[in-house]
């Protein structure tokens, strides 16, 4: 009960504190002081998505090894799996120039930006198909 409140507690204080970056940088500007307010929210989100897959697999190792240490094998299977997989498309991404912009970013800003964007892709087109898959398989176990 106790991690209860700690999990509730600390989900109560990211959202106060991305509230109060939402209405500084609103008030401030998000265009003035070059930018700044814009690179704070960038940095914030990037922390919660960083918190949230350090949560994910923390959390599972925990609940993994409690009930069943062998089940730890398939996470490090699904970790490694999806290294691979991040490994691959930022390869494969060509990160080519933005379009309507003067002074371009840097290559490596460009590579990775393009492989955010083909990772999106892929596993939105992946949720896709098993969202399809999912619904054919349960009609044709409903119909027997």
């Amino acid at each position: 009960m106790k991690l209860n409140k700690i999990f509730k507690w600390g989900m109560v204080a990211l959202i106060l504190v991305s509230v109060a970056i939402l209405i500084w940088g609103s008030s401030v500007g998000f265009e003035s002081n070059g930018g700044k307010a814009t690179d704070v929210l960038l940095t914030w989100a990037y922390i919660m998505v960083g918190l949230a897959v350090a949560s994910w697999v923390v959390v599972g190792l925990i609940v993994s090894a409690a009930n069943d240490p062998k089940s730890l094998i398939k996470i490090g299977g699904v970790l490694v799996g999806a290294a691979v997989i991040c490994a691959v498309v930022y390869f494969l991404s060509a990160g080519a120039p933005a379009v309507g912009m003067a002074v371009q970013p840097e290559a490596s800003t460009l590579k990775l930006t393009d492989t955010l964007l083909n990772l999106t892709y892929l596993f939105g087109a992946g949720a896709i198909c098993a969202i399809v898959v999912g619904e054919i398989r349960m009609a044709l176990n409903n119909r027997k």
